[in-house]
């Protein structure tokens, strides 16, 4: 995945040390009701497509830049499916970095699914009875998307 310009500039004044940044995932669904993956190139798995969002980008903006930019599929924000902080991450070079993830449910309204950009290895539709082998971030996220429940969040624990 390439760093966004304005973590770069961070980086250079922060180093190596945690940072907490936006990060915002889109399962989008087609009007058969497949689900757009892509297969990345850094971890060569099937993944649902995400980002993070520039600075002063709203977030379900992000959710459809990100989707073109990977996918060359056009889509729109349906609703939010999902809030939650993820654990911390520590990347080969050292960086650390922690995500508020927002995952929003999106339908396809045009362009035709395709590698667009040098994130993807391979991208397509996929009936959510025949899915790829997925990581659990992956799977949960289809999971609340497919749902009519309200917004997933972790509970919070009073002390």
């Amino acid at each position: 995945m390439a760093t966004p310009e304005f973590i770069t500039a961070l980086r250079a004044t922060a180093g190596t040390q945690l940072l907490w940044l936006p990060g915002v995932t889109a399962i989008v669904f087609d009007d058969e009701e497949r689900v757009l993956l892509g297969r990345r190139t850094d971890t060569r798995k099937w993944s649902v497509v995400g980002g993070i969002p520039e600075p002063g980008e709203q977030p379900a903006a992000c959710a459809v830049r990100e989707v073109f930019e990977e996918t060359a599929v056009h889509c729109v924000p349906e609703r939010v499916v999902l809030v939650q902080a993820l654990q911390p991450i520590t990347y080969a070079n050292g960086d650390e970095c922690q995500y508020m993830d927002i995952t929003f449910r999106c339908r396809a309204v045009g362009g035709e699914a395709r590698v667009n950009d040098d994130e993807s290895l391979d991208v397509g539709w996929f009936a959510v009875d025949a899915l790829p082998e997925l990581n659990d971030f992956s799977l949960f996220r289809i999971k609340q998307a497919l749902s009519e429940a309200p917004t997933w969040f972790d509970p919070m624990t009073l002390g």
